[in-house]
């Protein structure tokens, strides 16, 4: 048996995702920016679709722009906004995404903006009376400030309010950047009703192809484009655009819209489910982050006691047929350890595997990976 529960670093292509996207592979050929009429097909089908992803995310076709994916996204909202509107300080947490910290670094290296990092308590949460305090501090000295806080985090699932940060942020006149790369095709969210200036999404967190996101630009807000040598995207990416991996995130994005009240109560009973017998079956075994709060339902990032050949769980389970994550799929293939149960005091020194849960799971596959787990570690 092969079960996959890595969900959260990518998620299997859906078929009807697939037929979508072969379809338009061996039909259409044109350009989108040819006048003729194969490339007037071609350009038909992309704002088709970017009309399909605005209508489901409360905004106008006019503000979404498609991307290579969430990395592209992030880096485009907040290099472009340091470098539009002369930022002064960017108001972030240590456990973002390193799409966001890796950026906010270089704006700091190379633009001289300043950056403060939230304080987290033991489970990664901050306080919103904090951010409330840095707010109103840059609002007082009169520095143009961003602050980008991601939905859902990728590794512990730790999750903000978004709609009541987004109010907040906007009450002090400060942009608001968030990552929701975790959450959108799993949530039902509009985005004008999050106060979000910029968000980032990709296609692969569910079920759509791999090298396809957009971002949301409120229409409210100008910045120069993040790659030039075209007009394409209404000259904020140039490019020819990739019309296969656009049709697909559409289809991907309306399949998931329309499963998404099943897909959530079944993926949460799964996680629940997995919870309880991890609960049953060891000993001394901790949850990283607010798993008992606000925390998305797809994943669960689990701490164990140590115990010999810790460091090769995730070999062992691999071997087993079980695929899973330590950390963040970015940062496969590095020594250095999560940056972000980096963060979380309970998780040094253990052994921490973050299962994260999709539509394909079963309960079955579920017994299997804790028969398997009794196995290697008891």
């Amino acid at each position: 048996m092969r079960v996959f529960l890595d969900n959260a670093a990518t998620t299997p292509l859906d078929p009807e995702v697939a037929k979508a996207m072969y379809e338009v592979m061996t039909k259409v050929h044109g350009n989108p920016s040819s006048i003729h009429k194969e490339g007037r097909e071609a350009r038909t089908l992309i704002e088709k679709a970017r009309k399909q992803v605005a209508n489901f995310m409360g905004v106008s076709p006019g503000e979404i722009f498609f991307t290579s994916g969430g990395t592209e996204a992030d880096n485009m909202a907040i290099k472009s906004m340091v470098q539009s509107h002369k930022i002064d300080l960017i108001i972030s947490t240590e456990i973002e995404h390193h799409a966001v910290t890796h950026t906010i670094e270089e704006c700091v290296h190379k633009y001289g903006t300043e950056s403060i990092n939230l304080k987290l308590d033991e489970l990664g949460r901050f306080e919103l009376s904090e951010l409330e305090k840095h707010l109103a501090n840059a609002q007082q000295n009169g520095k143009k400030t961003l602050v980008s806080l991601m939905h859902s985090n990728n590794e512990i699932g730790n999750m903000i309010d978004i709609n009541r940060v987004g109010h907040l942020i906007k009450s002090y006149d400060a942009y608001f950047h968030s990552d929701m790369v975790q959450t959108i095709g799993h949530y039902n969210i509009n985005l004008k009703d999050c106060k979000v200036d910029f968000t980032a999404a990709s296609a692969h967190k569910f079920n759509g192809p791999k090298g396809i996101g957009f971002i949301y630009i409120n229409n409210e807000i100008k910045i120069n484009p993040f790659m030039t040598g075209g007009a394409q995207e209404r000259n904020m990416r140039g490019g020819t655009e990739n019309i296969y991996g656009i049709i697909g995130l559409a289809k991907a994005l309306e399949i998931a819209s329309a499963e998404m009240e099943i897909q959530q109560s079944h993926i949460k009973s799964l996680k629940n489910y997995f919870k309880s017998q991890i609960l049953t079956n060891f000993e001394d075994v901790r949850f990283n982050g607010d798993v008992d709060g606000l925390s998305s339902f797809t994943v669960l990032n689990t701490s164990f006691k140590p115990f010999d050949k810790a460091d090769m769980l995730l070999f062992n389970l691999d071997i087993e047929g079980i695929s899973v994550s330590g950390g963040s799929a970015c940062s496969s293939g590095s020594d250095i350890g999560s940056h972000v149960l980096a963060q979380i005091p309970n998780a040094q020194g253990r052994a921490n595997v973050r299962f994260s849960f999709g539509k394909q799971n079963t309960l079955k596959e579920l017994d299997y990976v804790i028969g398997k787990l009794i196995e290697l570690i008891k």
